[in-house]
Formats: structure tokens, C-alpha cells, sequence
């Protein structure tokens, strides 16, 4: 399993594709991954949409609906919902430049955690490019409140994250994660995570036009103090972990790795959302900055 630490950007050797069902829209999708050069980023586009510009390049300000999944727009108001898996799995691989295909407007759920995305990835195979890597280094703190949640990101010479949650269900209660983001650690502690939703408020998510295609196939659901999927939990925490996970793709919008510390708490795609746009509005709390490679030294 190699892990990209040369500081260069990279982006994959071969397209990969994979299909699904959307979690919100319930209709199935298209999704190719497809090598693009240094310096692009993540460009999604529309396949399914030919009367106007449909390319939509992540950043900080594409993202235009925060509301139970991440969504991005570009000028033309061209949109797609619940990018946050595959970004979280584009920034833990460190695959900096991609150009991903979908013939609908919202990726595909798959199993409701990274790890088939990750597999993907795996697939195409990774390719170093020749630009060094841009980091952002957060130099001062940031931090964005909404009542009792808050977000904050902080200076570290690597990135960091702790997550902690509180829910009043039994199933979850009170849950903290606090790791060093690296591709090990998202592997083996933090793809596999699924995404969950409480069964009393699926009908009415229904009736808003999000959550027709949620299942126990592709979510965790909360019954008041019981968990109704067959199998359980995949892991201890599988909740905050999942938040994490979360956070991982919300952050990767700002469109290079983070050398800082994230703090979350009860902090969802909204409050991740405005603490990129805070950070943006905020230039002397960060900077862009390249690693290179230290000789080894003799003897």
C-alpha cells in the first residue's frame, strides 16, 4: 500500500468508474474518475447537462447548500450534491488533480461511507506529477460558532483533527476521535465509517425531496435508543468517525492538504463550510506553502 509523502502533487494512472444510487435524489448515477494534469484540482462535471457550461471546479466558494451533504454550483448554476466521500477520499490518497464524470446531479451513496471510493482510487493507481505540493499552513486561529456547535482551526506543524459529538440517543451518546490525518490512519480507522440518520425523521426528509435513496444498505438508522441495521456497527464510534470523515471532504474543498489542527464539535457540512469560508475571508491566519524533500544525510 504506498503512501504519498514525496510532497508533489498527484493525480491517477488510469479512469476508473463506478455506478449507484444518489442517497438524496434516489436515481441512479454514473461516476468516472479520470487522470488530469498538475495544478487543475477536482473538477466535477455534469455529463448529463449540454445547454450551458457544466464543469464546476471545487473551492471554498463553490460550495453553494450545506444542508445534510456538501453541494457545489459554478456560474451557471449548474449543481451536484453530496461530494463529500469521494473528496474525503481524494484528500486522505492525496490525489490532488482529477477530473470526475457524473451523469446526474449527485454522486452515488454506495455503501454510505469512503471505502468503495477509496477502492477506486485503488484501481486506477496513483501517479506522481512534477509541481510540488501545496500545503495550506494555518498561522493564527479560526473559529466559527453556531449556538452550541463550533468549529475552529489552529495552528500545527501537521493536520490534525478531533471531532467530538453528543446526541441524546443511547446508540450514540457522547463520542470523541482525535488522530493524525494520513492516508493509514484514514484507512484502517476512518473510511469505512457510514453516514446515519434517525427513522423519525426520514419521512419528513422524504417530503422535502432528500433521502429517497437512504436505506440500511447505505446508512446507519437510529430507532430512538436502538440501531436497526442487521449487522450493527462496523467499528467502536462508527458515529464520530464518520463526522471526521465528513470534515476530511469539507476541508480538501479549500483545494490543497491542511498543516493545522481541527476541532469540531456537534460540527456538521454547514459549520464546516463557514469555517472555510472564515479561514478564506482571513488572510493572515494562513498561508500556501511547499515542502521539499530533505536530503538524507550522509553517514
Amino acid at each position: 500500500m504506498p503512501v504519498r509523502n514525496d510532497h508533489h502533487e498527484h493525480t491517477i494512472v488510469a479512469p476508473a468508474i463506478i455506478a449507484g444510487v444518489g442517497v438524496h435524489t434516489g436515481r441512479r448515477v454514473r461516476l468516472a474518475v479520470r487522470p488530469a494534469p498538475a495544478g487543475s484540482g477536482i473538477v466535477f462535471v455534469r455529463t448529463d447537462v449540454t445547454d450551458r457550461d457544466n464543469r464546476i471546479p471545487v473551492s471554498g466558494e463553490a460550495v453553494v447548500d450545506a444542508r445534510l451533504n456538501t453541494m457545489i454550483a459554478n456560474a451557471a448554476d449548474v449543481r451536484l450534491s453530496t461530494i463529500e466521500h469521494l473528496m474525503s477520499a481524494f484528500a486522505a490518497l492525496g490525489v490532488s488533480n482529477a477530473v470526475v464524470e457524473v451523469d446526474g446531479p449527485e454522486l452515488p451513496i454506495l455503501d454510505g461511507s469512503a471505502r468503495d471510493f477509496v477502492k477506486l482510487l485503488d484501481r486506477a493507481g496513483f501517479r506522481p506529477q512534477s509541481t510540488p505540493q501545496r500545503y495550506i499552513e494555518i498561522l493564527e486561529p479560526v473559529h466559527v460558532v453556531e449556538g452550541d456547535k463550533h468549529a475552529a482551526l489552529m495552528p500545527c506543524d501537521r493536520y490534525e483533527m478531533r471531532m467530538e459529538i453528543d446526541f441524546p440517543s443511547a446508540a450514540i451518546g457522547n463520542q470523541v476521535i482525535d488522530f493524525t490525518v494520513d492516508e493509514m490512519t484514514f484507512r484502517t480507522d476512518i473510511m469505512a465509517a457510514r453516514t446515519f440518520g434517525f427513522a423519525h425523521e426520514v419521512e419528513a426528509l422524504r417530503q422535502a425531496g432528500l433521502a429517497r435513496g437512504g436505506s440500511l444498505e447505505n446508512a446507519v438508522v437510529i430507532d430512538g435508543d436502538d440501531i436497526l441495521n442487521p449487522g450493527g456497527l462496523r467499528m467502536e464510534r462508527e458515529f464520530v468517525r464518520h463526522k471526521a470523515l465528513d470534515a476530511i471532504g469539507d476541508l480538501y474543498v479549500l483545494g490543497a492538504p491542511l498543516l493545522g489542527r481541527y476541532e469540531g464539535y456537534k460540527a456538521g457540512h454547514a459549520l464546516n463550510n463557514k469555517l472555510v469560508r472564515q479561514l478564506l475571508a482571513t488572510p493572515s491566519a494562513w498561508r500556501e506553502v511547499t515542502r521539499v524533500p530533505e536530503l538524507a544525510q550522509a553517514g
